[in-house]
């Protein structure tokens, strides 16, 4: 299994070291060849309108789209999560929004920086002991529509992750832990 990490900006890094640890073959996605040549994809926590622009400054905007919509897995943590949600609440007009999880969420809705955080999560895939979610200017799941499934919330009830069919997204960065389970789920789980 080759597991791809979208390396244009962000934390690529400390999820190919995750998808490693957990038997996968993790390459850095930076071209639609090495698209090509993956069976699942991360899209990584970091900026989200920067994300955009590389994505399109290296062409990668159509083969993603491609690759979605053929059933491509992939698994988008914090601005992965903006990147394919169905709509950006206050994302600016040319920023590039997938349209592969009926979710909207809101750039920052836990707040900046210094609102940074961590907390206990039950992810209900994962079983305990429960995972730990740091949330870094994480968005916020405004809305989740008919068809997807909320996975993870915070203790108030406040949804920090969710699926829907070949997509899974989390407000948080599973990969700034130790733990691996989230990442060995994405790679073993059949969608």
């Amino acid at each position: 299994m080759k597991v791809g990490v979208l390396a244009l900006q962000g934390a690529s890094a400390r999820h190919v070291a995750m998808l490693a640890a957990v038997g996968a073959a993790a390459i850095e996605v930076k071209t639609p060849e090495r698209l090509a040549d993956v069976d699942r994809l991360v899209m990584p926590g970091g900026e989200s309108t920067t994300m955009s622009k590389l994505l399109v400054s290296n062409d990668l905007v159509e083969p993603v789209q491609r690759r979605l919509a053929a059933g491509m897995p992939v698994l988008g943590t914090c601005a992965g999560m903006i990147l394919l949600a169905s709509e950006v609440l206050d994302g600016r007009s040319d920023q590039i929004d997938f349209g592969a999880i009926d979710i909207s969420v809101r750039r920052n809705g836990f707040g900046r920086q210094l609102e940074s955080f961590e907390a206990d999560l039950t992810v209900d895939a994962l079983g305990p002991p429960p995972v730990r979610g740091v949330f870094i200017r994480a968005p916020r799941v405004e809305r989740v529509g008919a068809g997807v499934e909320v996975i993870a919330r915070l203790a108030d009830d406040e949804v920090v992750a969710c699926r829907q069919e070949n997509v899974v997204v989390t407000s948080f960065h599973p990969e700034l832990t130790d733990d691996t389970r989230l990442h060995e789920w994405f790679v073993t789980t059949a969608f």
